[in-house]
């Protein structure tokens, strides 16, 4: 229960401290990214620039078979982290190698869309990736339809999470969902958002 408490105290402080930055990364999308994009690829309506869809969050907890606990821990800090709910995700079979049963917890989910979107993206580039050690940017690799999957290992690198609290490592996946065409135009897309992609 402290550690739930504790977790709410940081998201609302996140809260705060994303809220004045929400309209000027919307802003910057309007006024500066799309023309931007509209010269760099020749759209011919607004309606054809890409934009971010929504920014889901996954965490794959395997380990949450023989430990409950997990599962909770995970949604806490989540939900911590990007200021929405966390809600667990249930295993689709059984799986007797791995003790699983079906719709058993094996994971920890949010979907991200607008305002929430923006501020937890405000938040990760900012503030969570230079945290990262010895970090030189991240991998370029697309899905091939312009969506982009970013790894991370570990949760530490949000300041929402006090290090000197958690009980395990855990990393996670972050999707950005977008609505480009090509992996060029996404990849465009999310650089000019402020994402520090790996120079070729």
């Amino acid at each position: 229960m402290r550690l739930v408490n504790w977790c709410v105290t940081l998201k609302n402080q996140g809260r705060r401290l994303s809220k004045m930055n929400t309209n000027s990364l919307k802003q910057d999308y309007k006024e500066r990214i799309v023309p931007v994009l509209t010269k760099q690829f020749g759209y011919g309506t607004i309606m054809q620039v890409p934009r971010l869809e929504k920014i889901v969050l996954n965490q794959g907890l395997g380990i949450a078979v023989s430990d409950k606990k997990i599962i909770d821990t995970a949604i806490a800090e989540m939900t911590a982290i990007t200021g929405q709910k966390a809600v667990q995700t249930l295993s689709k079979k059984d799986i007797a190698n791995f003790k699983l049963r079906k719709k058993m917890p094996v994971g920890v989910r949010v979907t991200l869309r607008d305002k929430k979107m923006y501020e937890f993206l405000e938040r990760l580039v900012r503030v969570a990736l230079p945290r990262i050690r010895d970090f030189k940017g991240i991998e370029t690799k697309f899905d091939g339809r312009g969506n982009y999957t970013l790894g991370i290992t570990e949760q530490i690198i949000f300041p929402e999470i006090n290090i000197d609290s958690i009980s395990r490592i855990l990393g996670m996946n972050i999707t950005f969902v977008t609505t480009a065409k090509t992996d060029e135009e996404g990849f465009a897309l999310l650089k000019e958002f402020g994402l520090p992609f790996k120079k070729n």
